[in-house]
């Protein structure tokens, strides 16, 4: 199979994230364009890929990320995409090495490597296709149904609408559920509505605090026995810091921003995190989640990778899933689209995989129609 065509797709779709009320949400602040989490955000992005090859067949793959789609869609469409037209998808492994190292000058992050993320898993689809297996056989996955946990959009830190999200996911069968706030008493309505004895209860902070406030506030929230306090501390790569708040015996957790997987090597390497959580189209793809497997093995930390996606993206995620142990949930975000790009997107505390070769992604093609709002061919002339 030959790469004859990538057509990078970017859709926006708008969503409810099931709030009566927007009081006290506040005053957008002005990184808001660039959280997805962020209570003033009614749509949701996602950048795909399409690979179309010489025999006819498609392979889907999703970049990174949200906000600043745009920026990563010209990197696909000037620079990576064009370096793989022409190539054989039996030689990913190699095209990839030499992309990778021609891009080196970029960094280890950033939209270079949020776009050869998309590229990989497209991939990697491709080559479950050609081994006419599930992408997760070929990974040497065990089929399962996958557990899903409730990644809540921000309520700007209202303890009362909190605990009513809270209570709804759980009303629907949610048993492990995820926070986007940081003031201690909304965390602490979440813990009410979601008691010890009834499920797990995350709480990501987005990078908020210098090393001395994580600490602080890692304190006071000791007594509500989180399953993890995700990426307390900014900047996101200090990984030192990281380190002295997680001493204070809240569990830790990160991986999502690091810098590829020497990012997520410092970080495990440093043991400043109980839970590493790469993100497959920003870290590099599905072969960097599995160099990130290996290592969280060899030292002893459990994986849980970030997944705040909807398109190709969640899928590549639950067919990793299945390389981890069985108490690993898949995180979905907790939210109602106006429209579903494939029939999984309506959410429930489980989820099977799809049983077609490769990724399985089948989407509703007048759904990309209707809500493209950006799209690029990249084809040999």
């Amino acid at each position: 199979m030959i790469i004859c065509s990538i057509e990078v797709i970017r859709i926006s779709v708008p969503f409810s994230a099931g709030a009566e009320t927007r009081k006290n949400l506040g005053l957008a602040k002005d990184d808001d364009a660039f959280n997805a989490a962020s209570p003033t955000h009614k749509r949701m992005e996602s950048l795909m890929l399409k690979v179309t090859t010489d025999t006819g067949h498609v392979g889907w793959g999703e970049s990174f990320g949200h906000g600043s789609n745009p920026v990563t869609l010209k990197a696909l469409s000037d620079v990576v995409g064009p370096m793989f037209i022409g190539t054989r998808v039996g030689d990913r492994e190699q095209t990839l090495e030499r992309v990778r190292r021609a891009i080196h000058g970029f960094g280890s992050t950033g939209p270079m490597i949020y776009a050869l993320s998309g590229v990989e898993i497209a991939l990697w689809d491709l080559a479950a296709q050609a081994a006419d297996v599930p992408l997760y056989e070929l990974l040497g996955g065990t089929a399962r149904t996958l557990e899903l946990y409730a990644s809540l959009v921000s309520y700007g830190n209202d303890p009362e609408e909190v605990h009513r999200q809270v209570s709804r996911a759980r009303a629907l069968g949610f048993r492990k559920v995820k926070l986007h706030e940081t003031a201690v008493d909304a965390i602490a309505a979440a813990r009410a509505a979601l008691p010890v004895s009834a499920g797990e209860l995350m709480v990501d902070v987005n990078c908020p605090w210098s090393v001395a406030e994580a600490q602080d506030v890692a304190r006071r929230l000791s007594n509500l026995e989180l399953t993890w306090l995700e990426e307390p501390v900014w900047p996101p790569d200090d990984v030192a810091g990281l380190a002295r708040v997680r001493r204070e015996g809240v569990p830790l957790s990160a991986g999502e921003n690091a810098a590829g997987v020497q990012g997520i090597k410092s970080l495990l390497e440093n043991q400043a995190v109980d839970v590493i959580q790469p993100s497959v189209a920003k870290v590099g793809g599905i072969s960097a989640m599995l160099q990130v497997f290996d290592l969280a093995k060899q030292h002893g930390v459990k994986v849980v990778p970030h997944c705040f996606y909807f398109g190709p993206g969640l899928l590549a995620v639950a067919h990793l899933c299945t390389l981890l142990p069985a108490d690993v949930a898949v995180e979905v975000p907790f939210i109602e689209f106006e429209r579903l790009l494939y029939p999984a997107l309506a959410f429930k505390p489980t989820m099977q995989l799809p049983t077609v070769t490769g990724l399985g992604f089948a989407p509703d093609l007048q759904v990309i129609e209707d809500y493209c709002v950006e799209r690029v061919l990249i084809a040999q002339n």
